[in-house]
């Protein structure tokens, strides 16, 4: 199956999905002088791309260029050359011609000045539309037929079902997180016409339920614990072996851009523990999560602040005052540790430095998701992302098969594959038409 180019001299040309991927996309296609629609199903564009910003719009991270990459995970290799061609810096710089100011926090991870997407959003949409791009909402893509030896694509809107048809189209759908905002995976089964060749979305960034069912009262739900690290056994972590930052602990488990670095490992090592519970199945070490409350003073320091005259405090309140630990810390560490002798200050340091909490046992709903693992996979797709199966059809952004890390990383690779997938349609209609 393939699309025929049309006798016009100018091509038409569809972006279906109007997020940082499929707009990034019509922009790239748009400076060659093209003229581009893009197709959204929502009332307005971006909307999952405004609500991640609500609480802090990570654009993308100033870590070591190599370090950002790894953090891919399986999937680096194939991004590299993608992020190669539009590097975290040239992200900063595009923002920056759209008159927006960043910064870099103390994490490495990188804002808007204002912390807001919705500034970001309107200087971009301006801009497109002044490069001649054209927008249509509430029209939702449901899949295409051959008619009389051609192809059509078919978009429901509430005007009843139009059909389209056109020279190139670039696909940037996304996962299957979120779907009240639009990126909803329905897309997998009319996407099942170019062969399979993709995979099922799995949640990628999101609640992982735990088993610390005897204390959690409603006072310490959604409470939020930072700068400690999590460690995993068993698995195979980043380089430096573990992950620092931040989590969440509520009723239904743990969140929080620490859980959310290590969401790839963590549910892969909730199916290595699920699976050991298989009859026949044996495993000479258990897997186990491990969690360092104190990453930068060592044992030794901790036992000298847990030595220090107590002067009548309680066990809570050394936590507390000498550590500037969380009142949550005691608590989960009855929880996790049981026996443990709170006078014992060689024992409580070392808690302290590894307390075990419970493997994962499950993770919320898809839809909870912050993202999704799974989709197009990268033999399914040639350099430029243009469908083996399908061509002058393109993919870009979370509708690929790869996961990131947070949404720093999301993000950056979203607007690099649409990048790639917006120059690779004026790289084939360029070809096509000589």
């Amino acid at each position: 199956m393939s699309i025929s180019i049309s006798s016009s001299a100018s091509p038409r040309i569809a972006v279906i999905g109007a997020g940082p991927a499929g707009l990034m996309a019509a922009e790239r296609i748009a400076r060659q002088g093209l003229a581009v629609e893009v197709f959204d199903a929502m009332p307005s564009v971006a909307r999952k791309f405004l609500l991640a910003g609500v609480g802090g719009m990570n654009i993308t991270h100033a870590e070591d260029y190599a370090d950002f990459v790894s953090r891919y995970g399986n999937a680096s290799h194939w991004l590299r050359p993608m992020l190669d061609d539009f590097t975290p810096d040239n992200l900063r710089s595009w923002i920056h011609e759209l008159g927006i100011e960043t910064f870099v926090g103390t994490s490495n991870r990188v804002f808007p000045k204002d912390m807001k997407a919705a500034p970001l959003l309107r200087a971009w949409l301006h801009r497109l539309r002044s490069q001649g791009v054209s927008i249509h909402p509430r029209h939702r893509w449901q899949g295409w037929q051959m008619e009389n030896g051609k192809q059509i694509w078919r978009f429901s809107t509430p005007e009843g079902e139009k059909h389209q048809q056109f020279d190139a189209v670039v696909l940037a759908l996304g996962g299957a997180s979120w779907p009240r905002l639009g990126s909803d995976g329905q897309w997998y089964e009319p996407a099942d016409t170019t062969g399979r060749q993709h995979c099922t979305a799995t949640a990628q960034q999101l609640w992982f339920r735990v088993a610390l069912e005897r204390l959690y009262p409603r006072a310490f739900w959604r409470h939020a614990t930072e700068k400690h690290c999590l460690i995993a056994d068993r698995h195979p972590w980043p380089a430096s072996g573990c992950r620092k930052g931040e989590f969440i602990v509520s009723q239904y488990g743990i969140e929080g851009s620490l859980v959310y670095a290590l969401s790839a490992p963590l549910r892969d090592l909730m199916l290595s523990k699920q699976s050991e519970k298989q009859p026949g199945k044996q495993s000479d070490k258990p897997a186990q999560l491990w969690l360092d409350w104190l990453p930068q003073n060592s044992h030794e320091q901790i036992i000298s602040k847990l030595q220090q005259p107590r002067k009548g405090m309680s066990f809570a309140n050394v936590l507390r005052k000498k550590l500037n630990l969380p009142a949550i810390t005691n608590a989960l560490l009855k929880e996790c540790c049981p026996e443990l002798d709170l006078h014992d200050h060689q024992a409580v340091a070392g808690a302290l430095k590894s307390m075990p909490l419970p493997c994962p046992t499950s993770t919320r709903p898809l839809a909870e998701a912050i993202s999704s693992a799974g989709g197009v996979t990268q033999n399914a797709v040639n350099e430029d992302l243009m469908l083996s199966a399908l061509p002058g059809v393109f993919v870009a952004g979370e509708m690929l098969d790869w996961e990131a890390p947070t949404g720093g990383y999301l993000l950056t690779a979203c607007f690099a594959s649409g990048k790639r997938a917006g120059d690779g349609v004026c790289n084939w209609l360029a070809s096509h038409s000589e």
